[in-house]
């Protein structure tokens, strides 16, 4: 969710490093027409109509040391079209999530003096965090990838017009030269018309042993 300089992003909104250290800041942003239609092509949407977020960036820990933390908390809009899975049937839909993120401002260079004790690319996390934080790159924390990537967590990977349904299939199944016009379905192939065993290749066999006996 962080921004490389050799990385392209479909919707890019970068909130530089030294101003994520400054203190809180709110953010409202929202994809241009021909953002949203990347980001349809990359997330396999008919369409993408809308995506607005607002989003709040707060500070917390200790702000310019190595163990300074910023959370990112918000809301997402969105209002898509995707294919059914079973008809292809345009499915327009709307999305509202909310979202709460946590990036590390701790710097992890590899010519850095290290005296706390800590491993390269270490990040100290309260016991309380639920996910360890996202490194920040040197560049910052880009919010517009932060919102796609939550949106693509959030779109519906199998969406289902109602009623669409995929034909059940009979199971083992069955060939329709296995059963004669006026066999029963449950009428085995050495059975007669009322269910005996006195018809098929073996009848001969057990009249002959029934006139032995």
């Amino acid at each position: 969710m962080t921004q490389s300089g050799s990385q392209a992003v479909e919707f890019s909104r970068l909130v530089p490093r030294d101003r994520l250290m400054e203190g809180e800041s709110l953010h409202e942003i929202e994809a241009t027409p021909a953002e949203r239609h990347a980001l349809a092509e990359r997330f396999g949407l008919l369409a993408l109509d809308r995506l607005w977020a607002r989003l709040r960036l707060r500070p917390k820990g200790e702000l310019g040391g190595e163990r300074g933390l910023v959370r990112l908390s918000g809301r997402i809009e969105a209002e898509l079209v995707q294919a059914c899975v079973v008809s292809l049937e345009p499915l327009r839909g709307r999305l509202e999530e909310d979202v709460e993120l946590l990036y590390s401002l701790a710097p992890r260079h590899r010519d850095e003096a290290r005296d706390d004790g800590l491993r390269e690319g270490e990040v100290v996390v309260s016991p309380d965090e639920a996910e360890p934080p996202e490194p920040v790159g040197p560049e910052g924390i880009d919010l517009g990838e932060a919102v796609a990537q939550q949106l693509a967590v959030a779109i519906d990977p199998y969406p289902r017009a109602p009623g669409a349904a995929l034909e059940a299939a009979e199971w083992p199944p069955r060939l329709k030269s296995d059963q004669g016009p006026d066999q029963a379905p449950d009428q085995g192939p050495d059975q007669g018309p009322d269910g005996d065993d006195d018809a098929g290749p073996f009848a001969a066999l057990r009249e002959l042993k029934r006139g032995g006996s």
